[in-house]
Order: structure tokens, then sequence, then C-alpha cells
């Protein structure tokens, strides 16, 4: 189940990228990655709540995991939307790295990721 998370999660920034990339370019396909885009979301939070359900014992690490996953999918939203609006997207950028990097180094520090220490 790690591994269909990670490509779930992975896939799904790329679709990001590849959308905001359209968003700019005034792309009609724009409108059909994110509606993908949306597709991985909803594998990614059903893939992370089966992974966080077969953990042996819930610390409160991996429950501020998944709101920080849950921030990081809010946060593209936010991107996406202002995009689409023509507002700034610079408090929206700034949540996604934000929470981005608390989610990954979450995700590595702890026993299902990578030992960092």
């Amino acid at each position: 189940m790690t591994h269909a998370h990670i490509t779930s999660w992975l896939i799904a920034i790329i679709l990001f990228l590849i959308a905001v990339s359209l968003q700019r370019s005034g792309s009609a396909k724009a409108k059909m990655v994110q509606m993908v885009l949306r597709l991985f979301y909803i594998i990614t939070i059903i893939t992370g709540v089966l992974l966080l359900h077969s953990l042996a014992s819930l610390s409160i690490l991996y429950v501020i995991k998944t709101l920080a996953g849950l921030w990081v999918i809010g946060a593209m939203e936010m991107v996406l939307m202002a995009m689409k609006k023509g507002k700034s997207t610079a408090v929206a950028w700034v949540q996604w790295v934000v929470a981005l990097v608390l989610v990954l180094f979450l995700g590595l520090m702890l026993p299902l990721g990578i030992d960092l220490f």
C-alpha cells in the first residue's frame, strides 16, 4: 500500500504542476487535467487512510502528517482556483511549499519512511 500511496501523491504533484502550466498558458485542457488531478487527490487520500489504518500504534505525528497532507491538497486547490479567478497566488504557493516540506519531512522521519536520524 505504501508504494500505491507514494505513486499517487507523486503523480498528483506532477499533474498539479502541469495544471498550473496549462492554466498560465490559457489552454482549454487545464480543466481536464484538474479533473484528473482531483481523482488522484481521492486516490492519495484513500491510500493514506488505509496506511494510517494499518498502523499498529497511532502516533500524534501520523495525525499531524495526515493533516499536513490534506493541507497540501487544499493549497493545490487554492493555487489553481486563485489562478483561474486571476487573483494573487503568492499566499497559496507559500502554503503549498510549507505544507509539502512538512509532510515530506514527517513522511521520511516516521517509521514507515526512511530513517533520517
